[in-house]
């Protein structure tokens, strides 16, 4: 079993550097603490994680604590304490000598997803419960420039984001709001051009890539990733089924747009088109 694990993630990284190389050309680019931003670290275990959202990243942030003696188990830990406790150093916190010192020793690792589905997993996370970041921030901005005769209460909350409004912001050339990493591209948020990651899962194989690289860097033996969705878990997870759902309201123009959005990380993470 190991030895096919072993083999998928040989493909996947020689599938991710020729990609790199081919499209790329800043091999020789120095790495910024800007480049290493959304990369923890766990020192015990020599772990570096770049964290990419919808991508199972808050367990692997709570395994992390574990791996750090921050928690016995990951159970103990709630959503709050994983996000916002500050409990797990970032790469751009350490001087240059540091930064350098860990991309060289450390196990490097990513997790990533369908980026359709990624996507509509931060849509139906962001915008469809209450939220008094998303709402306020994207939601006014969004429904103010791309809705029609929008309500009063609408502008003033910026609750009731649709889909469709949603994804004419995304490919906005002058987006009304930033990008935010929820929806941003793995190329950009973890700079796989410029790391050269040692391990790369996914999220549709999540439990087997992730016992698996717990196995390779040493884990306690009882440490396994847990499975719980951490929030709204009582709603269905985003399938490929609702993902469909959703860009079935786009226009064919809409969902090729989109999908050249996302054009590199569906090649570098050879995900089909879908």
């Amino acid at each position: 079993k190991w030895k096919s694990l072993y083999q998928i993630q040989r493909e996947r990284k020689r599938v991710m550097r020729e990609t790199c190389s081919k499209y790329k050309s800043n091999n020789r680019r120095i790495i910024t603490p800007y480049h290493v931003s959304r990369i923890f670290v766990e020192d015990k275990y020599r772990v570096l994680y770049c964290e990419v959202p919808k991508a199972g990243c808050s367990n692997w942030k709570r395994v992390l604590m574990v791996l750090n003696g921050l928690a016995s188990s990951t159970k103990d830990i709630q959503h709050n304490t994983v996000h916002y406790g500050n409990y797990l150093k970032r790469l751009d916190g350490f001087d240059h000598k540091g930064i350098y010192h860990r991309l060289n020793t450390y196990t490097k690792m990513l997790f990533i997803r369908e980026p359709f589905e990624k996507l509509v997993s931060a849509f139906r996370d962001k915008f469809e419960h209450p939220n008094n970041y998303y709402h306020p921030v994207f939601g006014k901005a969004i429904i103010s420039r791309y809705r029609v005769n929008a309500t009063k209460e609408a502008l003033r909350t910026g609750s009731g984001v649709k889909f469709k409004e949603f994804i004419q912001y995304l490919l906005d050339v002058h987006r009304p709001v930033g990008m935010d990493i929820h929806w941003d591209h793995v190329n950009r948020l973890c700079s796989p051009c410029l790391i050269d990651y040692d391990f790369v899962g996914k999220f549709e194989s999540m439990e087997e890539d992730a016992n698996f690289f717990l196995h390779l860097i040493g884990a306690p033996q009882n440490l396994t990733f847990p499975t719980f969705k951490d929030r709204h878990s009582n709603e269905e997870r985003t399938t490929t089924k609702i993902t469909q759902q959703y860009f079935a309201q786009l226009s064919p123009s809409q969902r090729q747009r989109s999908y050249d959005f996302y054009y590199m990380d569906y090649l570098m993470f050879n995900y089909s088109k879908p």
